[in-house]
């Protein structure tokens, strides 16, 4: 298996043995660079540079970027500052009501079930999640907690400890065929996997930068399907909610019928130019590509520690499988396992009772004889 990409696109890639874009990726060095370049620009010229003209169109690009990396159109772009604070925004738009619920699993990142276990406490909606086995959840399962009182499903593409993947075609239509939208976080799938929202049917889909696609803290976006955006009213909003951010007059909110309407606050946009960047080089490579290798990586070590008895708790099916591998070492504490990995700079996370692997694109296939190489003298 070649290498991917130049080593000097991931300079950190040469310091340590970093199998853990599933909590924090490497980035990109240009975009680094460009994130820095830009706080550089606004130290030394403020307004001067960064007039009015440059503040309505500092997410432009970003909005092209994200919109070809999901198949849809710019004005369906949201863009924020975390993943948790838009689907906070989001929760509380739909804020389903008293006799209705939200749907989602036990297994989840918590920041995916937070906002709308918030509005639930103030509107006395149900909170649904179906309780998972072994780090998986059965999607038919997540399935038959969807009735007609089902205001919304919100899942996350791919579940954070164990690397499970949903079929969100098939909750798409399971959801609607209730009257429901399906809102999903792609915080561990974007970057990594292709995502056609428009084809799948989305109704939402948010993802922060600093995982799978190689970008910085501080931004995120948001997908927002055509037919939510004159229907909505953000939960959060300020003084870009309005259509013309400049019109400065506190006695009206005219918000824009495009996803824009969720875009409310001054924010570090020296970030989203970052993430435009990085969006811009996963584009070039093909996150189809990327994929497929980055899942490679990941298989090559599967097969390996199988053959050392070690036991698999990702899915194995090419429909659920992933590049995030969580294992079980039998006998062995994960936390000591982990701390042990990192102690050697083989750069893992402990998740539950799991010890989490997650290749990017960034590493090779003698990250993997590395790793493999520790575990051994672990065992």
């Amino acid at each position: 298996m070649e290498p991917l990409v130049d080593s000097n696109d991931f300079p950190a890639s040469r310091n340590s043995t970093y199998l853990n874009a599933a909590s924090v990726s490497l980035m990109y060095q240009g975009a680094a660079r460009a994130a820095i370049e830009w706080q550089q620009d606004l130290a030394d010229y403020g307004t001067i540079k960064f007039d009015e003209v440059a503040e309505v169109a500092v997410f432009e690009d970003l909005r092209k970027v994200t919109a070809a990396l999901f198949n849809v159109r710019p004005d369906d772009i949201a863009i924020g500052s975390s993943a948790t604070e838009q689907l906070s925004s989001l929760a509380w738009a739909i804020a389903p009501g008293p006799e209705q619920n939200v749907v989602g699993t036990d297994i989840v990142f918590p920041s995916t079930v937070y906002p709308w276990a918030r509005v639930a406490r103030h509107t006395g909606c149900e909170v649904r999640l179906v309780k998972g086995q072994n780090g998986y959840v059965k999607p038919d399962d997540v399935i038959g907690l969807i009735d007609d009182d089902t205001a919304a499903v919100c899942i996350s593409h791919v579940e954070f400890s164990g690397g499970q993947r949903y079929d969100l075609a098939r909750l798409a239509e399971a959801a609607h065929a209730r009257g429901a939208l399906l809102i999903v976080d792609a915080t561990q799938s974007a970057g990594m996997l292709p995502i056609d929202a428009a084809a799948l049917n989305l109704d939402a889909l948010l993802t922060a930068a600093y995982k799978w696609l190689c970008g910085p803290f501080g931004v995120s976006v948001m997908y927002l399907a055509p037919h939510l955006q004159s229907k909505l009213d953000p939960g959060l909003v300020g003084w870009r909610s309005h259509e013309d951010i400049w019109d400065f007059q506190a006695d009206r909110l005219e918000m824009p019928a495009t996803a824009r309407r969720f875009e409310f606050s001054t924010m570090a946009y020296g970030c989203a130019v970052g993430l435009t960047r990085a969006i811009d080089y996963l584009l070039a490579l093909g996150v189809d590509t990327i994929f497929d290798y980055s899942r490679g990586l990941a298989d090559m070590l599967r097969e390996e520690l199988k053959a050392r008895g070690i036991e698999i708790v990702s899915p194995e099916n090419d429909e659920e499988r992933t590049a995030i591998l969580a294992v079980r070492f039998p006998g062995q504490d994960p936390a000591t396992v982990a701390r042990h990995l990192n102690e050697q700079q083989v750069v893992v996370s402990r998740r539950h009772e799991f010890v989490r692997f997650s290749p990017h694109l960034y590493n090779r296939p003698d990250d993997i004889e590395r790793a493999l190489h520790l575990i051994d003298q672990l065992l």
